[in-house]
């Protein structure tokens, strides 16, 4: 039985982990963390009915009490930055959902992570078709001259671009294409530029999560496109993890790596 917390246990996100743990039969929901709902029994908050674990605020107090092996955190950058430190302190394996880290912020983690000889994953996107997504953008990459990466996202979503837009981007190699230059007769219409890549990100009512990565050649165009289209579409990765960083602790940025994708 895996042991874990759920930290942003009030979120979309968290909640649907909570809903998805208490399905599982080799893992146990022993501590949520969350600013909001505070004093909620998380398993009601989620829907699925009372679980008897309180969310709660203090993560030192709940790590303490609960000795989880695994936390999962979905919450945002702001927050992570200050968890990170008590998640080593406690010596907790660590799945992360959470973007809008810079690398140079991953890498100190990654640092950390491997001196202190702890499990952790570290993904922005948890759907495997997702995953499978960035990978064949990784292989056409050297077969086209152009590309472009669109993605979209619910208004709520404080990133952009998204993690997995450009971590697409960072897999593929980017030096080769090329990168049609024109007078822009509204500020941004062309989208912003990352590593030599055109990038667009749609905020909308009604989506979840989507990604285009379209290709262009001579006479031919190529999309790759992955749709999430409910948050349960994240959870057969969540756990994924969340088994492979108890089994086999290491640092693993993306579940590319988990997959045997990189």
């Amino acid at each position: 039985m895996i042991r874990v917390c759920v930290v942003g246990a009030a979120g979309k996100m968290g909640r649907e982990i909570v809903r998805t743990l208490a399905r599982e039969r080799d893992f146990a929901l022993v501590g949520a963390c969350d600013v909001q709902e505070v004093g909620q029994d998380a398993g009601v908050l989620s829907g699925t009915g009372p679980l008897g674990i309180l969310i709660q605020d203090d993560i030192e107090r709940i790590l303490g009490e609960s000795a989880p092996q695994v936390v999962c955190d979905f919450t945002h950058a702001e927050a992570l930055r200050k968890n990170f430190p008590v998640f080593v302190k406690h010596r907790v394996a660590m799945v992360i959902g959470t973007t809008g880290l810079a690398q140079d912020e991953i890498q100190s983690m990654r640092q950390v992570v491997e001196r202190e000889r702890l499990g952790c994953v570290i993904a922005p996107n948890f759907a495997i078709g997702a995953v499978l997504m960035m990978y064949f953008a990784r292989v056409a990459a050297p077969f086209f001259q152009a590309v472009e990466v669109i993605e979209y996202h619910h208004p709520q979503k404080k990133d952009a671009p998204s993690g997995t837009a450009l971590k697409t981007i960072e897999g593929m190699d980017s030096g080769h294409f090329m990168t049609p230059e024109g007078q822009e007769l509204v500020a941004g219409a062309r989208g912003g530029m990352y590593r030599g890549v055109r990038v667009h990100s749609v905020r909308l009512p009604g989506f979840v999560a989507h990604q285009e990565v379209i290709f262009g050649g001579e006479g031919q165009i190529l999309t790759i496109r992955h749709d999430s289209l409910s948050r349960s579409s994240f959870m057969p990765g969540v756990l994924l993890a969340l088994r492979k960083v108890c089994e086999a602790p290491r640092f693993y940025y993306g579940l590319e790596s988990i997959l045997g994708l990189e």
